[in-house]
């Protein structure tokens, strides 16, 4: 390839690439929203902190297991843009609709929460297949972290929108101030259905940014080093706790100002973006080992949230917080890109995912139930199992060099 045309190649993949983290922007900026005041949301409705953490948990498992059949499909059918389509229209509209959710409706406001992760189910594993074509002329840690730092963004925006709206409304009834913002949402939910629809018509076939080479041409198996890294991410996943859980708990703390718990999740998000920039690029200088960083990072945050007897102290767990989940989410699917063939890129991130959500539900759950009973015990199950997966992330490293080796 000359030079002329492998500037384009780049110059179009990070064009692609910039369109689909816009796209990711506005959708973050409805549902991370939506996510910066849910828990408090559910609570209002009648819902039990042991119930809330059930359903962010049951979400989290719709969202990741049912990852595995899109990414099938979309392997099998090649239909990409379709899965993306669909799945990001399901997932933003389910957002709005909270909005006409009654008082004691929670039944019906948990059944949107699901449907909202479902939707992402639908469109994430073709939609990271689409990002990893794109992703591969310009360095694939670079690449998703790039798409994950506007991601992000959208996830700051969200909640800081939130925030300005309850203090517009006031928080004297704080139900109705929530159900506007809910509707409020509906707009960049409009926004990221129009942009997938003109992404789509701009960039028909982004397989095109990504060349055929022979190693490809193999089939895909369950190598030791990819079971020790499904290991990793499922203990470090069962340790995390969805936001919900830690939104619930500041509100509950009375530390902070019933209108601010959404700039909380936007600050959490903040951290989220610059931490994925960061380790995306030591993702491509040193691989894996970023994640053994990042998880030590991330692993006392549990102690300084539910513990921590002030605002400063919460807020260092909450930054803590956003330093693994932004590491995690951008290294995670560059891990993936690279082990997996082309032809199965879908159904591979689709397994990842699988494994990521099954493990989080699990924690989600179990956490939800320590916070009603002894917040000591959810810190020591939290930190243990991230621990834990610095282990099987450096079982991994070493298994995947002897495995190079041996080739």
């Amino acid at each position: 390839m000359n030079k002329t045309k492998k500037d384009k190649m780049v110059s179009g993949a990070l064009a692609f690439i910039t369109l689909m983290g816009i796209v990711s922007l506005f959708s973050d900026m409805t549902h991370e929203g939506a996510r910066s005041i849910l828990g408090e949301y559910l609570n209002l409705t009648g819902a039990s902190a042991a119930t809330i953490g059930f359903v962010s948990g049951i979400g989290e498992l719709c969202g990741y297991s049912l990852r595995l059949l899109s990414g099938f499909i979309a392997d099998k059918t090649k239909k990409y843009w379709t899965l993306v389509i669909v799945g990001y229209t399901m997932q933003v509209l389910a957002i709005p609709a909270l909005a006409l959710i009654p008082e004691n409706g929670w039944i019906i406001a948990c059944g949107l929460v699901i449907m909202e992760r479902i939707g992402k189910a639908v469109k994430k594993p073709a939609k990271n297949t689409l990002v990893s074509f794109a992703a591969s002329e310009i360095g694939t840690g670079k690449g998703f972290a790039y798409q994950e730092f506007l991601d992000q963004l959208g996830a700051f925006l969200g909640p800081v929108m939130l925030f300005i709206i309850s203090m517009i409304q006031g928080t004297d009834h704080l139900f109705s101030t929530y159900r506007i913002c809910f509707a409020v949402l509906g707009i960049p939910a409009l926004i990221t259905i129009a942009l997938v629809v003109f992404s789509k018509i701009q960039y028909p076939d982004p397989e095109m940014f990504e060349k055929e080479e022979a190693k490809e041409k193999k089939e895909f198996h369950f190598r030791k080093s990819f079971v020790l890294y499904m290991a990793a991410i499922s203990l470090f996943a069962f340790g995390f706790a969805d936001f919900t859980l830690i939104t619930l708990h500041a509100a509950k703390t009375h530390l902070f100002p019933e209108a601010s718990l959404s700039l909380l999740y936007a600050a959490a998000m903040a951290v989220d973006a610059f931490a994925a920039l960061f380790f995306g690029w030591l993702f491509d200088k040193i691989g894996l080992r970023a994640l053994i960083y990042s998880t030590l990072c991330s692993a006392g945050f549990a102690f300084f949230v539910f513990l921590g007897s002030s605002r400063w102290m919460i807020g260092i767990g909450i930054v803590l917080w956003g330093i693994g989940m932004g590491a995690q989410e951008s290294i995670m699917k560059a891990a993936a890109s690279q082990i997996i063939p082309k032809h199965m890129r879908s159904t591979g991130f689709g397994i990842f995912e699988t494994g990521f959500g099954i493990a989080w539900f699990l924690g989600s759950w179990v956490l939800g139930i320590l916070y009603d009973i002894n917040l000591r015990y959810l810190v020591i199950v939290s930190a243990t199992v991230q621990f834990l997966a610095i282990v099987f992330y450096l079982l991994c490293i070493r298994r995947n060099k002897q495995e190079r080796t041996s080739c």
